[in-house]
């Protein structure tokens, strides 16, 4: 049974999935395999879509439902600050596994950009998909462990 609905449902009634994103969150960091950008911070840029059942929330009008993304952007800036990464690829790895266990969320899109990258491109980067496009809790409510 949905955790709001008293009625049962099947596998097949679940024609959409809820996303929770982040746009644009800029954090300096030491990123890059060059010895000149090992000394200095560059601007990250980093877009999210979270894979989120947002029902209950929408429901209840109670905040204590969501996937609070304040706190995805608090826990991911403090990680890429700290983060002594040298590629895009293996930050923007690292980031969706945090966000996946430590936010629950069952798949992410995660967007890296280096704006400062390249002479003349706005933006240079990687996106990558990570988990089950499926909402939150879906696995659990079937018996399913993976």
């Amino acid at each position: 049974k949905h955790p709001i609905s008293k009625q049962p449902f099947s596998k097949h009634q679940w024609s959409s999935m809820d996303i929770v994103y982040v746009r644009g969150l800029e954090v300096k960091t030491v990123i890059g395999v060059y010895e000149w950008e090992r000394e200095i911070k560059q601007p990250v840029t980093v877009d999210l879509d979270m894979a989120y059942d947002i029902a209950r929330a929408a429901a209840t009008d109670e905040h204590q439902f969501v996937l609070d993304y304040k706190i995805v952007c608090v826990r991911v800036t403090e990680f890429i600050e700290q983060s002594d990464l040298k590629l895009l690829e293996a930050m923007a790895e690292a980031i969706a596994a945090l966000v996946r266990t430590e936010f629950h969320v069952p798949w992410v899109r995660v967007r890296i950009g280096k704006p400062a990258a390249i002479t003349g491109a706005k933006d240079v980067g990687v996106i990558i998909e990570r988990g089950a496009p499926r909402p939150f809790g879906v696995n659990q409510l079937y018996g399913e462990t993976k």
